[in-house]
């Protein structure tokens, strides 16, 4: 059985608490491994090692920082396999899906390799008589990045990688769920040339979080993960006196408007609301079927569903278990309340038969498809976080987005049509962060910024883009003068221009 150990000082730390946690296979319902977990003094010894060596790393140049981004990013791009291989075994999505998110963790780290351009400060010469005023941006010093299960590569890179560029040193604190990816991340910082103390790994529960958001050597905050923790996280966070961004919950919604196209509407939904298991926060978990396009919508949806094949994600089928068997049957239990409250269940994914070997104790739900399904129902108004979609049928364009601006919810969105004032009418009306004309999952690129609206972010920052720039650094402004004989005497009033 694997020892996931924390990651400080460029080495694994074995903590004094004592305390494990189960990893588990999803897929086969064996316990792989297990987890320490933090003691407070755990937690404040590897802040300490961040802290320590935040002096050195700021002072590092930017040559040297983009230096060991590139080897990072070459010797991530050259493994990602094995990466891939760890978070299937551990999440239980698919090998493809795996690497997907790796790709795209990539993009980030591609993007970091530009600080040195992403920090330039500005210059005025001349601002005032033999005044020069300039500014610099700089690192704001130890970061806490508390990711959770459903990423555990990609959604850490959001973060990290901006946050090292620009100077900054970094605890990440993973889901005990799934913590292996964040240490074999570690280790490759440290191939890669990375100083030692720059990215550690505080592996545990609520006592090593507690102790990120309130131990005055953290400095920023970064979180992922359900709405109320992130209100938590940011009401600490800040009342500690640190840069908070909590990104929350999500309840996305697609607008199918008649004049689509039907088939690739059909197929973005059940790729946008099945992959992964739904355990995605930009994941379309409601589908908005608009006039009387929606029996057809339907039955092409139904259709597609009915080919999908769920088993161990090893197999690279198309679907993979979900994360723990209490996921699994809180999921379940879903399906159950939305059929007791009179929605119409096409595909029922408690049904479901795994493909593949050694899958007899996963934790299976396969797709499961609901129709009819209205607002005052748990399926629609919570948060499942699994492989349930829901079709809400409205009669306009008006009503469901009418649907869309009255959720607590702002995270992503979609509509799919051929009109494109249509479609730029609902980008510039609909209020959510992330919005994809005929695009599902509407995740920006790295020069853009990633972030949610309303209950699903807390905080003035989104992810990476120049927002993670700025999250992860300070401006400094400078006014100087030189070789000016005349100083010009006592003056006690305010200082003017001249």
């Amino acid at each position: 059985m694997a020892e996931i150990l924390h990651w400080m000082d460029n080495k694994p730390f074995a903590g004094t608490s004592g305390e494990v946690g189960p990893v588990t296979n999803p897929a086969t319902g064996e316990v792989t491994g297990q987890v320490a977990f933090a003691s407070v003094q755990d937690a404040r010894t590897v802040i300490d090692a961040a802290a320590a060596a935040f002096p050195m790393w700021r002072d590092t140049s930017l040559a040297k920082r983009t230096a060991i981004l590139f080897a990072f990013r070459e010797l991530l791009n050259a493994r990602k396999d094995e990466l891939a291989a760890i978070i299937t075994a551990e999440h239980g999505k698919v090998l493809s899906d795996a690497a997907g998110e790796i790709s795209r963790g990539l993009e980030v780290v591609e993007f970091a390799c530009g600080i040195p351009h992403l920090v330039k400060g500005g210059f005025t010469e001349n601002a005032s008589t033999n005044v020069d005023v300039h500014s610099v941006l700089q690192p704001v010093g130890p970061a806490a990045i508390i990711s959770p299960f459903n990423f555990p590569a990609m959604v850490p890179m959001w973060f990290f990688p901006v946050a090292i560029a620009a100077g900054n040193t970094v605890v990440i604190k993973p889901s005990e769920k799934d913590p292996s990816a964040a240490v074999w991340l570690a280790e490759l910082w440290a191939e890669a040339g990375l100083p030692a103390g720059v990215f550690n790994v505080l592996h545990g529960d609520k006592t090593a979080v507690d102790e990120l958001l309130t131990n005055p050597a953290i400095k920023s905050v970064s979180f992922v993960g359900s709405t109320p923790i992130a209100q938590y996280v940011y009401a600490t966070g800040t009342a500690a006196g640190k840069r908070v961004q909590a990104l929350g919950g999500a309840k996305n919604h697609a607008v199918i408007l008649p004049d689509a196209d039907l088939d690739l509407a059909a197929d973005s939904m059940v790729n946008a609301g099945f992959g992964s298991a739904g355990e995605r926060c930009m994941a379309v978990s409601v589908c908005v079927a608009v006039g009387e396009i929606a029996d057809e919508l339907v039955a092409k949806i139904a259709e597609r569903t009915r080919t999908l094949k769920t088993g161990n994600g090893v197999d690279n089928p198309d679907m993979g278990p979900l994360v723990t068997k209490a996921h699994r049957d809180r999921v379940a239990s879903y399906v159950e309340a939305g059929e007791k409250a009179g929605a119409t269940v096409v595909i029922d994914g408690r049904d479901v038969t795994p493909v593949g070997e050694d899958t007899t104790d996963g934790f299976w739900l396969g797709p499961t498809l609901f129709d009819n399904v209205t607002t005052d129902m748990t399926i629609y108004t919570d948060e499942i976080f699994g492989p349930v979609l829901s079709v809400v049928r409205t009669d306009t364009y008006d009503e469901a987005l009418e649907l869309i601006n009255s959720n607590a919810y702002g995270n992503g969105t979609a509509i799919f049509t051929n009109d494109g004032g249509a479609a730029r009418r609902f980008a510039n009306e609909v209020e959510v962060g992330m919005v994809g004309i005929n695009v599902p999952i509407p995740v920006p690129m790295a020069y853009y910024s990633f972030g949610g609206w309303k209950n699903s972010l807390f905080g003035d920052s989104h992810a990476h883009g120049m927002e993670g720039v700025h999250f992860f650094t300070r401006t400094k402004a400078i006014t100087t003068r030189w070789l000016d004989p005349s100083h010009g005497g006592l003056n006690l009033g305010f200082p003017q221009n001249d």
